[in-house]
């Protein structure tokens, strides 16, 4: 799956969204295939499960692209991007079609919160009742999706321009992100998805749950409080410099609600960006000021690359030894594209790490 998170946020957005001439070729098979479905699905899918409706249909939901009518309750339901497959599986609903986690994910392109789950309902991948699975690797899949004859597309969580909007309009109605490209809460993502499914009451509860979840799992951690932090990405061999996330990325909206406190020096050098992050130069790498730097890895070795880095290696919590450096890309997914299912798979693994971080700090 493409994404603006890994590794490194720039080529990977415009690789997902700027390709014209792709585009063009995508939505000529997504109307082709339209066409050829018009009597129903070419590939059996599973159903939406067992939804019980709880919104009166029809519901419109508002998002960054205008406002969609969703005129009953959803059967057949179609996902992109991370995140709000997740939250409909947590809902209880089985997605006719989800997109494979081609980064961070299993050699079955799911990931261990989804497994789970998707078996808890009896719809583990391999078995009838499974979803069926698509690449995004070059971006939205139109032509899968279309293919789904689905009555509802979820992006709530998602980086959906316009263009993708319209198009994937002309399949189903499309639930799009509510703001910020890939910078929707996870909170949010449930919640608007919830009223998409006609399942408001359990969405409510689903953010209750999760968050009571969180709060007793962190408490165990009293280290952590208070302590400020930079997430962001940082990799000495490609000489990028670092790429620091702002707080309208969810990796530092889920350690500022467990307790931390973005470093002044992001929060002033973002204040009214709409941007999920800032390129910062490794030349002044020193001036990055927290407590803990936290930053995902692709090996083990790589941290230690950092650490000896001319440049990098200036940077205070890394001084210290305040070092989070996660190597473990589903452990970082989890956090990254966080959702009801993915954040309680997390924390036994991830808070550990921030623990021994926050005792370093001097």
């Amino acid at each position: 799956m493409t994404s603006p998170l890994f590794p490194g946020p720039v080529p990977t957005r415009r690789t997902l969204f700027s390709s014209a001439a792709k585009a063009t070729a995508v939505l000529a098979a997504a109307a082709l295939t339209l066409s050829a479905c018009s009597t129903g699905p070419t590939t059996p899918v599973a159903d939406a499960g067992n939804a019980t409706s709880s919104t009166a249909f029809p519901v419109t939901i508002k998002h960054v692209y205008g406002e969609t009518t969703i005129e009953k309750q959803p059967t057949r339901v179609a996902t992109v991007s991370w995140v709000n497959d997740d939250v409909a599986i947590a809902l209880g609903v089985v997605p006719a079609g989800v997109p494979k986690n081609e980064w961070g994910g299993n050699p079955q392109g799911s990931t261990p919160w989804k497994d789970a789950a998707l078996e808890k309902l009896g719809a583990g991948f391999g078995s009838a009742k499974a979803p069926v699975q698509y690449s995004e690797a070059d971006g939205i899949n139109f032509t899968e999706i279309a293919k789904l004859n689905p009555d509802v597309i979820l992006a709530a969580y998602s980086g959906l321009t316009e263009e993708d909007y319209r198009k994937l309009s002309g399949i189903a109605p499309v639930v799009a992100h509510p703001d910020v490209a890939y910078g929707t809460s996870w909170q949010d993502a449930t919640t608007i998805i919830g009223k998409a499914l006609g399942k408001e009451g359990e969405a409510a509860k689903l953010v209750s749950d999760t968050e009571a979840t969180v709060k007793d799992k962190v408490s165990q951690y009293p280290q952590i409080q208070g302590k400020s932090f930079i997430y962001g990405n940082l990799e000495p061999v490609k000489g990028d410099g670092v790429n620091v996330y702002t707080a309208n990325d969810n990796r530092p909206r889920f350690l500022s609600e467990i307790g931390m406190t973005l470093a002044p020096v992001v929060a002033d050098n973002s204040k009214g960006s709409k941007e999920f992050y800032i390129p910062w130069s490794a030349e002044k790498a020193n001036e990055l000021l927290s407590d803990i730097f936290v930053t995902w890895v692709p090996d083990s070795s790589t941290a230690d690359a950092i650490k000896a880095d001319s440049l990098l290696g200036q940077i205070p919590a890394i001084k210290n030894g305040a070092l989070v450096a996660d190597s473990d890309n589903t452990l970082t997914l989890s956090i990254s594209a966080s959702s009801p299912l993915s954040l309680p798979w997390s924390l036994d693994a991830f808070l550990p790490q921030l623990a021994a971080a926050a005792a370093a700090v001097k």
